[in-house]
């Protein structure tokens, strides 16, 4: 765990540490003062910087860490907090961006009268629509933004009513060429909403569907009350996670079902993008604008709720050629 500084500090010369916002084994965010803005208050996010790097190493890390803080501060959209300024020293990185006043969704699930198993489904969603609009936003940059850290935790419902995804802490940048990811912040996130192919930090293969993943976790756990059982232990032992439906069974079949399919643990069985899960949340038809990946998906959903005997038979009739292709 890094040590965190106490309230009174000076942070790059211009922010006055008021309180530690939260901790972890990287870094910390704090609740600051602006102190060449009067009355301006910030969070400023502090992510350690791993000392085994060589100077070479360093020197990139420094330079990779300035122009993805530089891309950052250039987005702007209302459910994301608005990065101001970035700076390093002491052997650390650390980001501005604006401070968000309210409760995260953790605590306000956690404040959920006794009884409760979850959120009321039309304000879940109604948040879901705003942070489809958020995640929309940062995949549709040039190149694309993976948020990859979505959890109740990290959004905030702002006094406006405006939720809010607040931590860039692993965020990254797909590259343009390969369909990989880069980035220069490590770490995992957080189990319940990791999907696997996550867990292979930088040269794991993230894609929009790694966020969709995370966002139908979150959906999950402000639904049921409960977190949804780690991708890792899904894989050991499938019969561990619980449908939203068994805990929930007042909840919408195509909510659940959207959810499920979000979570799938083969990122190719997810939806392709956000507006495609947005779509399903509300029971709605697949958009024809999302993507080659989506518009094939969305053709394969029509034929099994038009024609499902024939797909049935179809699929009989390649299994039966291919037992007789092997002499069976």
């Amino acid at each position: 765990m890094v040590q965190s500084v106490s309230p009174g500090t000076m942070l790059g010369n211009r922010y006055k540490v008021l309180e530690l916002i939260a901790q972890g084994g990287m870094g910390a965010v704090y609740k600051c003062s602006d102190t060449r803005l009067a009355g301006r208050l910030c969070a400023v996010k502090e992510t350690r910087i791993d000392p085994t790097l060589s100077p070479t190493q360093l020197k990139q890390m420094q330079e990779q860490f300035k122009r993805e803080a530089t891309t950052l501060a250039t987005l702007d959209h209302p459910n994301l907090p608005k990065v101001s300024d970035y700076f390093s020293g002491g052997g650390r990185h650390y980001l501005v961006m604006d401070y968000v006043a309210g409760e995260d969704l953790l605590s306000l699930l956690k404040s959920r009268p006794a009884g409760q198993p979850g959120l009321p489904v039309e304000q879940v969603l109604a948040w879901a629509d705003q942070l489809c609009a958020a995640l929309h936003y940062l995949h549709t940059q040039d190149p694309p933004i993976l948020h990859r850290d979505i959890k109740p935790a990290n959004i905030k419902l702002a006094d406006s009513g405006l939720v809010k995804l607040v931590d860039f802490g692993l965020v990254k940048w797909m590259a343009p060429d390969d369909n990989s990811t880069i980035t220069v912040i490590q770490g995992l996130g957080t189990l319940a909403y990791t999907p696997l192919e996550q867990y292979g930090g930088d040269t794991g293969h993230t894609d929009p569907r790694t966020d969709i993943y995370a966002l139908g976790a979150t959906l999950y756990h402000l639904l049921t009350g409960q977190p949804p059982v780690s991708a890792k232990e899904r894989f050991l032992r499938p019969d561990r996670f619980v449908p939203p439906q068994q805990i929930v069974p007042d909840l919408p079949t195509h909510v659940a079902e959207a959810i499920l399919r979000a979570m799938a643990m083969h990122p190719q069985d997810r939806p392709s993008s956000v507006q495609e899960f947005r779509a399903m949340l509300h029971g709605e038809d697949v958009p024809a604008s999302t993507g080659a990946g989506g518009a094939v998906q969305a053709t394969w959903a029509s034929l099994l709720r038009q024609d499902l005997p024939l797909v049935i038979l179809a699929g009989l009739l390649l299994l039966a050629s291919l037992l007789v292709s092997l002499g069976l």
